[in-house]
């Protein structure tokens, strides 16, 4: 019996398969959860890019019709690809100086979502909009969808800001087209 324990405990044949089947699910969600965190963080990017670029193309207007505001939302929507743009959500707003250190609404414009109520107030961070002045108010909502864990997680919303000075004018006017 102890020649066949100490027989046992010299054999090392199977211990490299067994680690292996024992690492093999923590490497392959260390390699998944990678490439989903890469995904995650380049979409964010573009949502990102997708507020400032709405808002950077309004405040160069000295005016925006309604033909203008569906050239910027196509323009916005072509920018997430490779992702789908479908749930994209889109609120353009023009915003004054309340004189309380926020900002008055005097036009607002969206694609998927609804647009902020003309006069209401919106809360801007401090130095935004300079006493007496205006800003464009982008705001982008995007489901991102994992390839990796939409089994797991589903829809995440990644949001961004973005405000811009109008260049051309005081403030950029909305009319019909």
């Amino acid at each position: 019996m102890l020649r066949l324990l100490s027989r046992f405990r010299r054999a090392t044949g199977g211990v490299a398969a067994t680690e292996f089947a024992m690492l093999l699910p923590v490497m392959i969600t260390m390699f998944l959860g990678s490439i989903e965190m890469t995904d995650a963080l380049t979409c964010k990017q573009k949502v990102t890019g997708l507020a400032a670029t709405a808002a950077d193309l309004i405040a160069q207007e000295k005016n925006v019709t309604d033909a203008d505001m569906t050239n910027v939302f196509s323009a916005v929507n072509s920018i997430v690809y490779p992702y789908p743009s479908a749930g994209v959500k889109i609120v353009i707003s023009s915003l004054v100086d309340n004189g309380a250190g926020g900002g008055k609404v005097v036009w607002s414009s969206a694609q998927n979502a609804t647009p902020r109520a003309v006069n209401s107030t919106v809360t801007v961070p401090s130095g935004v909009i300079v006493t007496g002045g205006s800003v464009i108010l982008a705001e982008i909502t995007y489901p991102y969808t994992s390839k990796v864990s939409s089994m797991l997680t589903g829809t995440t919303n990644l949001t961004s800001t973005f405000y811009a000075r109008p260049r051309r004018s005081a403030t950029v006017t909305r009319s019909a087209s």
